[in-house]
């Protein structure tokens, strides 16, 4: 059973991409962390097989986590998926050079989202 691991400070956001994996299969559970700080929290505790973030939250933003995640030996093969408001291709651009294989712009499709999850995980 695969892990994904779900960064948002926003509870509907968490909700809808949690709701959005459970659609797919019975074949992934999901974690949630309200911020980029309980996300650092809980990578020691799990083996994820993808983090998907929001950019802007408070105290650790997803840039930030994903600058982390991508440093560090234990976790620098976890693939990220961006899910944020940010839309300029800048923020893109920047998102995708710190390390992260996809970046979807809210509101998104469910159909969207989903297709970039299985991509990613090469499923």
């Amino acid at each position: 059973m695969g892990k994904i691991l779900i960064v948002d400070d926003s509870t509907t956001t968490r909700s809808l991409i949690r709701a959005v994996i459970e659609d797919m299969s019975d074949d992934f559970d999901a974690y949630e962390a309200q911020t980029g700080f309980e996300a650092l929290k809980l990578l020691p505790s799990e083996s994820f097989d993808l983090i998907i973030t929001d950019i802007n939250m408070p105290d650790i933003n997803g840039l930030e986590l994903i600058s982390f995640v991508k440093s560090n030996a234990a976790y620098r093969d976890i693939p990220l998926i961006i899910v944020s408001t940010e839309s300029s291709e800048e923020d893109r651009k920047r998102g995708v050079a710190l390390g992260a294989e996809a970046y979807i712009t809210k509101p998104f499709q469910a159909a969207d989202l989903q297709q970039e999850i299985k991509r990613v995980l090469g499923k």
